[in-house]
């Protein structure tokens, strides 16, 4: 086995081969290519933070929850996209952070009552 005295250096041969490997492509003047590499590995850890707190900025700004203007079921949809209701059908799109029917100019929106017919 690897023991020198008391020490077990059987785990630290590919430590010590990456540490020499890049004191020589420094001396050699390649520090250009230990730049790229250190580069890169902070590129690869940043890159899902900055992509979670982008997730997140882009949600908080296009996603609206409301209640269907027909039916009263409450769900969420996306800020610039025309969608159904998902319980009754209803054509729907946000406007000013609501959802609201999308109907053509001049159309008079009425809301239907029941009408009971009394017998004499």
């Amino acid at each position: 086995m690897n023991q020198i005295g008391q020490w077990n250096l059987s785990g630290i041969g590919c430590s010590l081969m990456i540490l020499l490997a890049i004191m020589t492509l420094s001396t050699v003047g390649l520090g250009w290519v230990v730049n790229g590499v250190v580069l890169l590995l902070v590129f690869l850890l940043a890159a899902p933070v900055i992509a979670v707190y982008g997730l997140r900025w882009w949600v908080q700004r296009n996603v609206v929850e409301d209640q269907c203007p027909m039916c009263g079921h409450r769900f969420a949809g996306l800020n610039p996209v025309k969608f159904n209701c998902p319980s009754c059908g209803e054509a729907l799109e946000v406007r000013n952070g609501r959802f609201v029917r999308p109907t053509p100019p001049g159309t008079i929106d009425v809301e239907a009552v029941e009408v009971q017919q009394i017998e004499d």
